[in-house]
């Protein structure tokens, strides 16, 4: 026992000596890097220029087969919207089998084809490889364009881009790549429902003749085949696909940002705001710059622990989470900082964010960050590896991205070999502070007036402002004065009549009211009971099972979730007495402010504070409610959530919304109301 705890002893000083001996000023060599070595997939290629590459792996009975066409980038112009039709018309049928006939095959094999733009796939069970490929194959090369599909698809995609309208997440997307890159240039350009609607379904056709093409096509097979199979497969049944070249045209230059700006999208219906801080950036994955640029990236915005995470999320609770990417593209990409943030704090969130890229930039990160970051990038790697598409993959980026065969062999040694210096060098090329576009997607009655006063290095940053469109517009008026003599007490008398009347209002005692929704493509049905009392009960459900339950009975209540059951507190006592009652506008609650006019969808609405949390908005013109504002904190964030009001219906002689849009964070659910019953349906045990 004495040797034993001796020799701890000696070990104990030989560390602290050794600590003693370390000069912690210079950075520790970087141990050897883990040896890779890469599996080669098998190449050939098809008269008509397609290029195959087979990686076989027989762990599995499954086989994926992917094509890539490597076309430069083409603007669409006026007719913004040819693509992804194309996309969303192609596997719907061939020239050979109805669209359900087509459809029906695939999903009696078990297997998986889809297209996109420029590109398609299939899975299956390798047993049925050889069917599944020629059905994906004659999808390519024998795609039905009818006239009836096209109208179907354009409908779904107008609709889509309806609901993007009102979404701030969606909006900054459009309008940053828009500034960042031209109204021009591919990268710039995004669709509107006006843009779509000039497509044709022989503008369709012209895009697939023109750019579907297997001269700069790449077909990646990986799993359970034999290389000698899938050649004979590719020749049978992508043989005859005919070889055209793609039209070209030179790129235009991206616009030059002369100094630091805020670009402001106002966004009334934003319950918080979206910013993209961001550059252009011409980068490569061939150039020396790559490798430091993706160290630098992770530090400072790629993880958690990142410094904009740990500053927006942590340390100030702005945000759920703030990231940065550096893009790397043959032609141009970008570098953005972004992040999700509360509008009373959108301002102290773009200094906070400035501050941590001019951070990395003047400051030489702290060997630790350094070495995690090299290390995430170790663990990420080996990780991919276990994926045989990986080694496919990996091919592909060095075809199409000209780079050198050891690319990915010798990659950790490169990362492993990114120093302190090399971090502050890239950090200063390509993270540019002093030419960035700071885009502000948000409410501006809430955001607008303190963006003004942001000031960066001792200088006030101006400030943009821009439509949905990209458009530069003049500043609008966001808070329009009350016309004198305005009060809550008009704003609520004009609502009752406007949903019917206090006579015909005075006659309801209870409501019961059953919709549906869609949240994350799974369908759920909601069941909500009131009365005049201020009792009410809510129930989610999905495929027959309750998914939640809220209940209150006037005086106290709980809510039910996953067999679950919690009582409500204090505050959601007091919250739901608030919000009780089928008209809480019948009478001015205590406290309750007409605080101004803001638009919302596009037109005036006044705005009653009627509680600590809550704001209304009633349309000035029509009287009625178009949207609702709560303020919720939860896990130290504090965050706004709406519900818009819309499509109101006669029930009973009262107007009633049945529509219900409700936004959290970025999401939004549309809630439709089926059906509603006035005075029946309802009874003291659904309060139970």
């Amino acid at each position: 026992m004495k040797i034993k705890i001796l020799s701890i002893f000696i070990m104990c000083f030989m560390v602290i000596g050794a600590q003693a001996q370390v000069d912690r000023s210079k950075q520790p060599e970087a141990g050897p890097a883990p040896k890779i070595n890469l599996g080669k997939p098998r190449m050939f290629k098809l008269k008509n220029g397609l290029q195959v590459m087979v990686v076989e792996n027989h762990k599995l009975p499954r086989v994926r087969a992917s094509l890539m066409i490597d076309n430069m980038p083409h603007a669409e112009g006026k007719k913004l919207g040819v693509k992804s039709l194309y996309s969303a018309m192609m596997g719907n049928g061939t020239q050979s089998m109805s669209k359900d006939e087509y459809n029906e095959k695939i999903d009696f094999l078990g297997a998986n084809v889809g297209f996109g733009t420029e590109s398609a796939y299939a899975s299956s069970l390798s047993k049925f490889f050889p069917e599944v490929l020629e059905l994906m194959a004659d999808g390519l090369l024998n795609p039905n364009f009818s006239e009836d599909e096209f109208k179907d698809q354009k409908d779904r995609i107008i609709e889509g881009l309806k609901a993007g309208e009102k979404s701030a997440s969606y909006i900054v997307g459009n309008v940053s790549d828009e500034l960042a890159y031209g109204k021009n240039h591919p990268y710039g350009e995004f669709e509107t429902e006006e843009t779509v609607n000039k497509v044709t379904l022989n503008d369709v056709k012209a895009y697939y003749n023109n750019f579907i093409s297997p001269k700069n096509a790449y077909l990646v097979v990986v799993g359970d085949v034999n290389d000698s199979d899938v050649k004979k497969l590719t020749k049978k049944y992508l043989g005859n696909w005919k070889e055209s070249t793609p039209p070209s045209a030179a790129l235009p230059a991206v616009p030059k940002v002369q100094y630091t700006q805020v670009n402001f999208i106002d966004v009334p219906s934003a319950v918080q705001s979206e910013l993209r801080v961001q550059n252009t950036v011409d980068l490569k994955m061939s150039d020396d710059d790559y490798f430091p640029i993706l160290v630098a990236n992770q530090i400072l915005g790629g993880s958690f622990g990142s410094y904009l995470n740990m500053n927006l999320r942590e340390e100030h609770g702005y945000t759920y989470g703030a990231r940065s990417y550096t893009g790397t593209d043959k032609y141009v990409s970008k570098f953005t900082a972004s992040a999700s943030v509360r509008n009373a704090v959108t301002d102290s969130a773009i200094v906070e964010t400035l501050k941590e890229i001019n951070r990395i930039k003047t400051e030489k990160v702290d060997f630790e960050d350094l070495n995690n970051a090299k290390n995430k990038f170790a663990g990420d790697f080996v990780l991919k590896l276990e994926n045989p598409s990986t080694i496919a993959n990996y091919a592909l980026n060095i075809e199409t991205n000209d780079l050198p065969k050891d690319f990915y062999e010798t990659f950790l040694k490169r990362i492993n070999a990114v120093t302190q210096e090399d971090i502050l060098r890239v950090a200063n090329k390509y993270f540019k502070t002093d030419a960035m576009q700071i885009v502000v997607a948000g409410k501006g009655s809430e955001v607008a007036e303190n963006l003004e006063n942001i000031t960066y290095k001792g200088k006030t940053i101006p400030v943009f402002y821009f439509n949905k469109e990209g458009e530069k517009v003049e500043k609008p008026e966001y808070n329009k004065e009350v016309p004198e003599g305005m009060t809550v007490n008009n704003v609520y008398n004009a609502y009752i009549k406007a949903v019917g009347g206090n006579e015909a209002v005075n006659k309801i005692n209870s409501i019961a009211m059953t919709g549906s929704a869609s949240v994350q493509g799974m369908n759920i049905s909601f069941n909500m009971k009131q009365t005049k009392a201020g009792k009410s009960a809510q129930v989610v459900s999905m495929n027959g099972m309750t998914l939640s339950k809220n209940v209150f009975d006037g005086k106290t209540g709980y809510t039910e979730a996953q067999g679950q059951k919690i009582d409500y507190t204090e505050e959601q006592i007091a919250d739901a007495k608030a919000s009780g009652g089928l008209f809480p506008e019948l009478t001015v609650a205590e406290g309750a402010k007409l605080t101004g006019i803001e638009k919302v969808n596009g037109k005036d609405a006044y705005v009653v504070q009627s509680s600590e949390k809550t704001k209304d908005f009633y349309d000035t013109e029509s009287g009625l409610k178009v949207q609702t504002a709560t303020t919720v904190s939860q896990a130290g964030q504090t965050m706004t959530n709406t519900t818009g009001l819309e499509d109101y219906q006669e029930v009973n002689g009262v107007k009633f919304p049945h529509v219900m849009k409700v936004s959290f964070g970025p999401q939004e659910v549309e809630m439709k109301v089926n059906e509603i019953k006035v005075n029946e349906g309802v009874s003291d045990a659904d309060f139970e």
